[in-house]
């Protein structure tokens, strides 16, 4: 039997959104689906006559020296676009943020639900299609696993409104085109140890901030022995009086 859950962390709820990383990360990801593909021909690639059109001089038409040109039909394609990669990266810690960030959205604005008992379905669509009645939901929902669930993947294969993926393939543009998004119970834990991997990073950020701007960090600075170098650095010039 699947039930919903109000199993939420509240810190994910809580947690501060970054826009700019947000769109970012979509961009990239947007990016990364472009096949990069197109091609065409340029004067150079297309295969017609070099023979000149007609005479240079007394003709009265504009001077032409090959059917290759852009003006022409079945000419090249001036700056003809070319086979290009679009796809870039993104770090781990980017992914991780960006991911829990999205689902933070998703939580703010009572899109996002926890779903219990998905683990022990057959395999059979019916099973699934009777608890999304439930919802009525019909456009755009997003159901997230702890892994590789098979008999989960199966049975939500033949829903077209339907998009299954695993946490750890999880991305921030998924989960905020969706309309609902329902992460398994079992998911939970590694959100919350991705909430806590976030949490040490800042505070460590934070301790760093801290003891850089220390007075004792300026103490040192200033009890650090002058050198040979320095010390004629900052020595006042001699002063050479000239003989009258």
């Amino acid at each position: 039997m699947i039930t919903l859950l109000e199993k939420i962390p509240v810190e994910l709820k809580k947690m501060a959104v970054q826009p700019a990383l947000l769109a970012q990360v979509v961009k990239i990801y947007q990016a990364n689906q472009r096949q990069g593909n197109h091609s065409a021909k340029t004067r150079g690639e297309v295969n017609r006559t070099n023979h000149k059109l007609y005479r240079q001089k007394g003709t009265g038409h504009a001077r032409h020296g090959s059917r290759k040109a852009p003006i022409f039909v079945g000419g090249g394609v001036s700056f003809a676009p070319k086979p290009k990669d679009y796809s870039a990266g993104v770090s781990s810690k980017m992914k991780i943020l960006s991911r829990l960030q999205a689902l933070a959205v998703a939580g703010q604005q009572n899109r996002l639900s926890v779903v219990a008992g998905c683990a022990d379905l057959s395999g059979k669509t019916k099973e699934l299609a009777d608890f999304f009645k439930t919802l009525e939901a019909k456009q755009k929902l997003l159901l997230v696993t702890d892994g590789v669930a098979k008999n989960v993947f199966r049975a939500a294969r033949n829903l077209p409104f339907v998009t299954t993926t695993s946490l750890a393939t999880l991305n921030a543009y998924e989960v905020l085109s969706a309309r609902k998004v329902l992460i398994m119970e079992e998911a939970l834990g590694k959100i919350e140890e991705d909430l806590k991997k976030v949490k040490s990073v800042k505070q460590q950020t934070v301790r760093g901030k801290q003891l850089a701007a220390s007075p004792k960090m300026e103490e040192n600075k200033s009890a650090v022995p002058k050198t040979k170098t320095m010390i004629a650095k900052t020595a006042s010039p001699k002063i050479i009086k000239k003989k009258v």
